[in-house]
Parts: structure tokens; sequence; C-alpha cells
């Protein structure tokens, strides 16, 4: 049974800030790509695009820790959630 994740406002409002960023980065690769920008350039907007999709991954992931393992309303409940994030994190590693 999978627990919907509810944040409140304003963090999902950043969170959506944030994909929007990351979407921008990525349509510029495409446009650099498009326009046979050097290599060492695109390359460039591509670590700086991974770092932000990082970054959003771990605002997710601490909130994820926050509100659906700490705040569980039961044991199992949080339990299910832990495994639920560490199924998420073995795959997240590779």
């Amino acid at each position: 049974m999978k627990v919907k994740s509810v944040r409140p406002g304003l963090e999902k409002r950043a969170l959506v800030v944030r994909l929007r960023k990351i979407k921008g980065q990525i349509e510029g690769i495409e446009k650099m790509v498009e326009a046979d920008t050097d290599c060492s350039d695109v390359l460039m907007q591509v670590v700086s695009a991974r770092q932000a999709l990082k970054s959003f991954s771990e605002k997710v992931l601490e909130s994820h820790m926050r509100a659906c393992i700490e705040g569980a309303a039961t044991p199992s409940e949080g339990r299910h959630s832990l495994r639920s994030l560490l199924t998420v994190l073995e795959r997240y590693a590779i």
C-alpha cells in the first residue's frame, strides 16, 4: 500500500520551481547539441543539470524521511515507508 505524499504548499512550489529550472537546463542542452556546440561546453551543462537533479532528489528524500517515516501514523506504516525508501535507494546508487 503506497501512502500518498502530501507536501505543504511552499515546499511543493519550491520543488516545482527546481524542476522547471532543470527542464530549462535540459532544453538548453538540446539546443546546444542542435547547434553543434563544442562537446566540452555541452558536457559542462550536463554536469550542471545532473547536479541540479541530484539536489532535487536530495530534497525529495529529506521530505520523504521527515513526512513519511518520522510522521507515520503507525509503526507498521513507518516500517513500510522505510522499506520502500530502501528499495529506491538501492536503485538510486546504481
